[in-house]
């Protein structure tokens, strides 16, 4: 492979912002046939230079290289697409409302002066991609009504087929791929790594960046760090493995997090029974003050909704919660639980977890916004100096509380909202996929954080398809199979292959005693 010229060659680059160093001499190529990873913290650098490279970002120094041959920067944008380049961005760039065939076939279509479309020949060239790519999917469905999964190999496919239409290489560019599987349930993801083994099989680059280190492991050959805008190191995936790249991504400054002593055990704070849902049905189970109980299974099981339910965040059949008087599930409202000392982190943290376009202050305030206003009057330097103080205390970058929200990473999104419930001073907390789409480092905090909430007596309800997540971070994990608890682990028994085994035992069918 190194006999013949990178897809593309980065040398030297460098982009600061003000005077902060976002690219410092970075170097990376990426080979013919080669998927190479790019693995780093939010705020590394990488989100900087894959802009460079679609011509968002001028640098101030450095080289690009595309087939052997040097390209000048700074690009214009979009001019990334006469160099055999493609990109899928985390949001995939589709259209829900349009049908597969109509997705795959936009930029085509748009394009052309046709004057005229023939929809059977359009959906026949589509299932034609869609077959080169074994997605198993109907042409004439609506991508909203495709699974997370398909959707994500759908924009692969759509970019691949692009590098095919643009450059004439037979698919053979640089395909770039930023978080495409953040969202994906990780026994979904299986499927989209198949995908990206068969791109790059075909004789293209891939650049694949990321936050999942088992992911980047499995489908890499090659894997590049960057720490604080610097190389920290590019290592041939085959010979490595998560506790090294952990170290070359935090500098092993939060190797102890990851690691903590067994909690003692307190006494009953919560306790669930009969709680029934959409999917979810007779469920019962009780948390302990001082402890994290872990909810999995298979997707569709049912643990998915739980903290929903419990919060008032979904519709709730039946159900009580004993959480210092009885609660009627079936009229728990947010409010009420708020004022029952009950908190809810969701899964998606922009759409239902914050409010995106107001200050990170405002955010982590809003919660508790009556304590600011004793006399009907927001005491707002109050409100900036407590602000500060949790994002101080949460890591969140930058600890201002004048930012807005949506202006920050992913994992300094999950971390600013977490600080907005911690400020809350919340008795039993609930928590819906807490490190979903996070680095490493924004991982290993927010972990340290829900440890140091529970020494303090808060209980906490983890819904997670996370297994090494749930084995690290619980006391206890229910796992859930066809809406209810099918098996408790505890103890010793707590780890990420004993969970997969009880999900996967969960999901298979009861055997009928009369066969």
């Amino acid at each position: 492979m190194t006999e013949v010229a990178p897809r593309l060659a980065l040398r030297h680059l460098s982009k600061s912002f003000g005077g902060t160093h976002a690219l410092r001499d970075v170097s990376l190529a990426v080979l013919p046939g080669e998927v190479h990873g790019l693995l780093g913290e939010n705020g590394s650098g990488k989100s900087t230079l894959i802009k460079v490279l679609a011509g968002f970002h001028a640098p101030e120094a450095g080289e690009l290289q595309v087939e052997g041959e040097r390209i000048p920067l700074p690009l214009a944008i979009g001019q990334f697409r006469e160099f055999g380049m493609s990109f899928v961005h985390q949001d995939l760039g589709l259209i829900p409302s349009l049908s597969v065939a109509e997705n795959l076939r936009l930029t085509d279509l748009a394009t052309s002066r046709r004057w005229f479309i023939s929809w059977p020949a359009e959906r026949r060239r589509a299932q034609a991609i869609v077959d080169r790519f074994g997605i198993a999917v109907d042409p004439a469905v609506r991508v909203a009504d495709l699974r997370p999964v398909q959707r994500a190999q759908l924009a692969i496919a759509r970019a691949v087929e692009g590098l095919t239409a643009r450059s004439g290489n037979g698919g053979r560019g640089l395909l770039v791929l930023d978080e495409p599987a953040a969202y994906l349930p990780r026994h979904e993801r299986d499927g989209l790594l198949a995908l990206v083994r068969e791109v790059a099989a075909a004789g293209a680059g891939v650049l694949f960046v990321t936050h999942d280190l088992h992911a980047a492991l499995a489908v890499a050959h090659r894997v590049t760090v960057l720490r604080d805008g610097r190389n920290a190191g590019t290592v041939e995936a085959a010979g490595a493995d998560v506790d090294g790249l952990v170290n070359l991504i935090v500098g092993g400054a939060l190797a102890a997090l990851d690691a903590a002593p067994a909690l003692p055990e307190g006494r009953a704070a919560a306790t669930v029974a009969g709680l029934s849902g959409a999917t979810a049905h007779d469920v019962s189970f009780a948390v302990r003050e001082r402890e994290i109980v872990g909810l999995t299974g298979l997707a569709g099981s049912g643990f998915e909704e739980v903290p929903y339910l419990l919060y008032g965040a979904g519709r709730c059949r039946t159900g009580r919660l004993e959480f210092g008087r009885t609660h009627d599930l079936r009229e728990m409202t947010p409010v009420r639980a708020l004022r029952a000392g009950i908190a809810l982190l969701p899964g998606d943290r922009l759409h239902d977890g914050g409010v995106p376009s107001l200050s990170v202050g405002a955010n982590v305030t809003l919660p508790v916004l009556a304590r600011y206003a004793p006399r009907h009057r927001l005491e707002r330097r109050r409100m900036r100096r407590d602000a500060g103080a949790l994002l101080t205390r949460q890591a969140v970058r930058p600890p201002d509380p004048d930012v807005l929200l949506g202006a920050l990473s992913g994992g300094n999104q999950q971390q600013a909202l977490l600080a907005k419930w911690i400020g809350a001073g919340p008795r039993l907390l609930l928590l819906d996929e807490p490190t979903r789409g996070v680095d490493v480092g924004a991982r290993m905090r927010i972990a340290a954080a829900l440890r140091t909430l529970s020494g303090e007596g808060v209980a906490i309800v983890c819904a997670s398809g996370d297994h090494e997540e749930l084995s690290r971070l619980c006391d206890r994990v229910l796992v859930f199979g066809a809406g209810r608890v099918a098996s408790e682990l505890a103890g010793d028994d707590v780890t990420e292959a004993r969970i997969a085994e009880r999900c996967q035992a969960a999901a298979r069918p009861a055997r009928d005693p009369g066969s």
